[in-house]
């Protein structure tokens, strides 16, 4: 188990560098939504299947949102790809930033510390992600609200950011 909880935080550390050094949307929401899946796979082996499952689909949905928004409004002709030479210089300095922050940190992790939370109960009745749901839904109305506030807005930065100069879709003709 502990090897494939290693293998998943490296994927999840490759997806988050190809969504920060890659310009172009197309890639970026490839990275994204490997980064995604990748986190939810992390959230399965710690023991959070259903919360995993959820965030998902919720996560998946509103990214496909975004994403076809963005896509409509920055349509390049000729996209910038991982393999050219300028985001290749950005994944070059993403990996040996994230190179120094291990060394600086690889004493402190031991084998022993990916342990699924619901095997540290010795009479537990019910798994916690469980009970987690219950909670959202019996005190998180607030919550729920703060959080659609949040992906509104973040959708209108999204494609405030990707306009550019050119107005998108909304030019003059």
């Amino acid at each position: 188990m502990t090897y494939v909880m290693f293998s998943l935080l490296v994927m999840l550390i490759l997806g988050l560098i190809a969504v920060a050094s890659n310009p172009t949307p197309y890639f970026a929401a490839l990275g994204l939504v490997v980064a995604a899946g990748v986190g939810c796979g992390i959230l399965v082996g710690s023991g959070g299947s259903f919360l995993s499952l959820v965030l998902f689909l919720i996560y998946l949905g509103g990214m496909l949102v975004v994403f076809a928004y963005s896509a409509a409004l920055a349509a390049e002709p000729f996209p910038e790809a991982w393999g050219t030479r300028s985001v290749l210089g950005y994944v070059m300095i993403y990996l040996v930033g994230v190179g120094l922050a291990a060394g600086l940190f690889w004493m402190g992790w031991h084998e022993g510390s990916w342990v699924v939370v619901d095997v540290l109960k010795e009479h537990s009745m019910l798994r916690g992600d469980v009970s987690g749901v219950a909670m959202m839904y019996s005190l998180g109305g607030s919550m729920l609200v703060i959080c659609a506030w949040v992906l509104l807005l973040t959708l209108l930065v999204v494609l405030e950011l990707t306009r550019g100069l050119s107005r998108g879709t909304l030019r003059a003709v």
